[in-house]
C-alpha cells in the first residue's frame, strides 16, 4: 500500500504526497475580499510541503458568510483577490483546492474571538439569516431565521453555481462543496433543522434534494478533469446515528453515479446538545466505513494524529486516502518536511521544500 509521501492522483490532478490542509477560516476578509493576511497565511501553508491546500470556506452570497470576516465569491472583485493565494499555493508546490458554502442559520456571527455569537439586528455587520425552516440553533446562535422560499432556494443554487465558475477560471484545481456543519446544505439534509413540508422536506430523499440539486449543478460547470468533492456530516452524535449514516451513504452513492470524486466524512453539527466524542483520530472508523459503502475515495479532518508513524500508518492500512492536518498546520506550517525526516524519507527537503529552503537547509547540515 502507498504511504503518506507517495503521490495521490485523482483525474488530472497529483498531489505530490497524501497530506492535505483543510479549510480552516480566518475571518480576516474585507467585503468577502481576500486580505494581505490570506496571501501570507496559505503561502506559508503551501511551501511547507503540503500535497493540497484548501481556502477557507467561502461564501456564494452575502448572507451566507458566516462572520463579516469571511471570504466571499459573489463578484468578480472577490475573484480577483483571491488570483494572487491561488498563485502563491502552487509556487509552494502544492494543489489549490477551494471551499464554498453558505452558513444559512449559523451566518451573521461575531468573530470567534469577539463572541462567536449572532449579532443583534440593527448592529453594525447584522444581516437577516436563512434556513430551511424558521428554527434557531440555539445557545450563542438564538436568532431565528427566516424559512427559505422556493425562490430562496433557486437563488442560492444559481450563486452556488456562479462561485464554482469563478473558481474553476481562477485555476483552482480542486473544490469541495460545504455539505457539513450545521451550516445551509447540512440543515436541508438534517430532519433537526428540517420541518418542511413540501418537495424539500419529509423524507430522507426530500431532505437530501437541495444538496443533490446543487451538487448537479455544480458539476455540469466545474472540468470533468479536476477532482470535486463535499464534505458532509454523516453523524450528529444525537439520536439515531445509525439512521443519519444510512442516508448519508444512500446520498453519496448517489452524487458518486453522478461524477462525485471525493468525500471529506464530518459532523453535522445540527445541534449543541450533541454529545461528540472528541479523542485522537475519532472519526477514522466512520470515514472507513463510507468509504465501504460506497468506494469513494475518503478523508476527514478531525484530532488525527500528528505522530508520523501513525499518519503514515493510516495511510498504509488504507483508513484513509489523504491525511487532513489543520491545527497542527498552523503550529508548524513544515509538519511534512518534519515527518519525512522522522520517517527516513531520503533528500526530504529537496522533496518537500521550495528550492531556495532546500539549498540552505540540505548545504548546511
Amino acid at each position: 500500500m502507498p504511504g503518506l509521501f507517495d503521490p495521490y492522483s485523482l483525474k488530472s490532478v497529483t498531489l505530490r504526497n497524501r497530506i492535505a490542509v483543510p479549510p480552516m477560516c480566518q475571518y480576516m476578509a474585507e467585503d468577502g475580499r481576500a486580505t494581505a493576511w490570506h496571501t501570507a497565511h496559505y503561502a506559508s501553508l503551501a511551501r511547507g510541503g503540503a500535497g493540497l491546500i484548501v481556502v477557507e470556506a467561502t461564501a456564494v452570497a452575502p448572507e451566507g458568510r458566516i462572520t463579516w470576516g469571511d471570504l466571499g465569491l459573489w463578484n468578480d472583485e472577490q475573484g480577483e483577490a483571491l488570483r494572487p493565494i491561488v498563485a502563491g499555493i502552487k509556487a509552494g508546490g502544492a494543489v489549490a483546492g477551494l471551499q464554498i458554502g453558505h452558513a444559512g442559520r449559523k451566518a451573521s456571527a461575531n468573530r470567534p474571538w469577539e463572541g462567536d455569537d449572532h449579532i443583534p439586528l440593527g448592529q453594525p455587520h447584522a444581516w437577516e439569516t436563512l434556513a430551511p425552516s424558521a428554527l434557531a440553533f440555539g445557545k450563542g446562535l438564538p436568532r431565528v431565521p427566516r424559512a427559505m422560499t422556493l425562490e430562496d432556494i433557486r437563488r442560492v443554487q444559481a450563486q452556488t453555481v456562479r462561485a464554482a465558475e469563478r473558481a474553476r477560471d481562477l485555476g483552482f484545481e480542486w473544490l469541495q462543496l460545504h455539505f457539513a456543519h450545521g451550516y445551509l446544505a447540512q440543515e436541508f439534509f438534517s430532519p433537526i433543522a428540517n420541518q418542511r413540508t413540501d418537495d424539500y422536506g419529509g423524507s430522507a430523499a426530500n431532505r437530501a434534494r437541495f444538496l443533490l440539486e446543487t451538487f448537479r449543478a455544480v458539476r455540469k460547470v466545474w472540468p470533468e478533469d479536476r477532482p470535486l468533492n463535499v464534505r458532509l456530516g454523516v453523524i450528529e452524535y444525537f439520536g439515531d446515528d445509525g439512521a443519519m449514516l444510512t442516508e448519508a451513504i444512500a446520498l453519496l452513492n448517489q452524487m458518486r453515479a453522478e461524477g462525485l470524486d471525493f468525500v471529506d466524512v464530518s459532523l453535522g453539527f445540527d445541534t449543541p446538545e450533541a454529545q461528540i466524542p472528541w479523542g485522537p483520530n475519532f472519526m477514522v472508523p466512520t470515514a472507513r466505513a463510507v468509504h465501504e459503502a460506497t468506494g469513494l475515495p475518503v478523508g476527514t479532518s478531525w484530532n488525527l494524529t500528528r505522530d508520523p508513524r501513525e499518519a503514515d500508518a493510516l495511510i498504509r492500512a488504507g483508513q484513509l486516502d489523504l491525511l487532513t492536518l489543520g491545527r497542527p498546520f498552523l503550529d508548524d506550517p513544515h509538519w511534512p518536511y518534519h515527518a519525512a525526516q522522522a520517517l527516513g524519507i531520503p533528500d526530504a527537503a529537496n522533496l518537500l521544500l521550495p528550492p531556495p529552503y532546500a539549498h540552505w537547509l540540505s548545504r548546511y547540515q
